[in-house]
Order: structure tokens, then sequence, then C-alpha cells
């Protein structure tokens, strides 16, 4: 009991970020910068205070660990497996490409600008699966520093502002229609907010589309964790002085809480859950969520991200870029043949 005592202002504090990160994100007149961003970037503001005061280091750092675990779970009720199904077999197939290009070109980026590999792993995840989400999911697996979180996600939100101004505009230039926009959106633009928003901008059709596209990228989150908790066990076994060879265990690195997630995937593709409580649960995630990264920024600042360098940020770009033209040609490559 104690110890909740002594967590307790931290997790009041975090729960307020976001909280204050909801208004401000209510008063925008364009979900733009999203709760999660928002959230991250009060709690590195409040930094300088916040890492003076031992006050609130147990809440802060249980919220940045329960909380981001919980919000990640009830994430799943977003999507059903249904709409995997929906999302058909050239979507999926689109997938694939996308999916090989943002890893493949993310280990090259790695070595030609020499970015650490779990900094260079999260800009690959992000472009990947679903932008912050994914971020948030597989940082903690491989216990990458608060520092790198921040600086992925804020990669992922400057990315992201700019397709959804350029990418109607890129996408009616080329004469795209809206199932080859819907797709290509949907599987190379990285935060779900932001493909809703390049999606309708362009038409209805296109942006429902796109929109499912993007949630079945992100039950590929579970995979990719665990494949990222195997690599992870290894690099560690690898750098152990002792150089022991004992195998990986599953139940050591397995992270049971994408059972959680896929758990909640299940009880929303029975269907028997009405919309409005769907849609309460998908709010009360992304405001957990935002909660978690709040927590994160508290304990990273500004002047950390920024010593980074400039590196990761052209990487970032890069795997970015490199994911919107294989998309892109691709989807025109199924269209063609169908």
């Amino acid at each position: 009991m104690a110890r909740y005592e002594e967590a307790l202002p931290g997790i009041l504090l975090c729960l307020a970020v976001a909280v204050t990160a909801v208004v401000i994100n209510n008063i925008l007149p364009v979900d733009l910068l999203g709760v999660a961003l928002i959230s991250l970037l009060l709690g590195m503001m409040l930094n300088p205070v916040v890492s003076k005061h031992t006050l609130f280091t147990e809440g802060v750092n249980w919220t940045s660990r329960r909380i981001l675990r919980a919000g990640i779970i009830l994430t799943g009720i977003s999507l059903s497996f249904a709409q995997v199904v929906q999302a058909g077999k050239y979507a999926l197939l689109l997938m694939v490409f996308t999916l090989s290009t943002a890893f493949g070109v993310g280990y090259i980026c790695r070595k030609v600008f020499n970015v650490n590999w779990k900094l260079a792993s999260l800009l690959s995840v992000s472009t990947a699966i679903c932008g912050g989400t994914a971020v948030a999911t597989v940082g903690p697996v491989i216990k990458a520093q608060d520092k790198e979180i921040a600086y992925a996600l804020s990669a992922t939100f400057i990315f992201d502002l700019l397709t959804v101004i350029a990418f109607p505009w890129i996408g009616k230039l080329l004469g795209l229609g809206d199932i080859g926009y819907g797709l290509w959106v949907g599987t190379s633009v990285n935060d779900t907010s932001s493909v809703i928003a390049a999606g309708y901008a362009f038409s209805d059709p296109a942006g429902a589309l796109a929109t499912i596209v993007k949630l079945t990228r992100t039950l590929f989150i579970v995979p990719i964790t665990l494949v990222f908790s195997w690599i992870y066990a290894r690099k560690e076994m690898q750098n152990n002085s002792l150089q022991e060879r004992t195998p990986v265990k599953l139940t050591k690195i397995f992270p049971w809480f994408i059972l959680g997630f896929l758990m909640m995937v299940g009880v929303r593709s029975t269907g028997l859950l009405p919309e409005a409580t769907v849609s309460t649960i998908a709010r009360s995630a992304k405001f957990l969520l935002a909660a978690a990264l709040g927590a994160i920024g508290m304990k990273t600042s500004f002047n950390e991200v920024a010593g980074v360098g400039v590196k990761p940020a052209v990487a970032g770009v890069v795997i970015d870029t490199s994911v919107v033209i294989v998309a892109l040609v691709v989807q025109a490559m199924i269209l063609r043949f169908v």
C-alpha cells in the first residue's frame, strides 16, 4: 500500500497531462498533432521540474510501464479480424512489400548513417506498422531509451504532417482512383489520424479504404513485437561477458501484454459489443497511451532528443520516402493486373 501511495502523485500528474492534451487537441481546428504527441511534448516541457523532485519519480515510472501496456491492450478493440479480411488480399500483398522495404531500408540506413540499432528499429517499426503506437509498444520491449522513443515519435509526426498536406494533391496529380489512393495512403502513412485526414481529403471511399488498410497494419504489431523480443534477447546474450550459449527461452522474452491486445481484437470480432462501447474503450486506450507518453516525456528533455543528432532524422526520411515510393509503384502494378 505504501508503494502505491508513493506512486500516486506521479500517476496523477501523468493523468493531468493527458487531460490537458485532450483539451488542447479539441481546441485545435484539425486533429493533426494528436493527443499522444501533444502529451509527449507537454511531458518534455515538464521534465526540468519533474526531474528535480523525487515526489513524482515512482508514479512516472509506473505510468510509463504499466499504463502504457494497458493502453496498448485496449487499442486492440479498434480492430477486428473481419476488417483484415475486408482489406483484401491485394492490401495484404502490398503490405508485404512495404514492411520489407521499411525494415530493409532501415537496416541499410543503420549501417550507412551509423545509427543505434534500437533507434533505427523504432524508425522502421513506426513506418512499417502504425506510427506512435508501434514505437510505444516495441520501445520498452527492446529497452530503448526514453529519448530514442521520443525522437522516433517526433520524426513520425513531422513526416505525417507533410503527407497530410501533400498526398491528396499528389494523388490527384497522378490521376489515382479511390482504390489506388486508399491502398497507397493506408500502407505508407504512419499514424491513424494522419491516414484518416489524408484519405478523406481525397474522397470518402478512399478515406474509408485507407482507414481499413491502416487498421489491418496494426495487427502486424503482434508478430513484429515477438520478433524484436527475440532479437533483443539474442543481442543481450551475445553481449554477456560470459558468452553463455544457453538458448533463448520464449517464456522469458514473450511480451505477454500482446495476448491482451489479441484478446481485445477477438472481443471486437465477435460483434457482441455495441459500437458505443467500442468507441468508449478506444478513447480510453488513446487516453492511457497519452498518459504513458506524457510520463516518457517527463523522463526526457528536449536537449536529450536534440542530442541524438541529425543522422537518425535523415535515416527516418529515407525510410519513410522509400515506403511511400514502393507503395505507390506496387499498388499501381497490382491494380493493373486485376
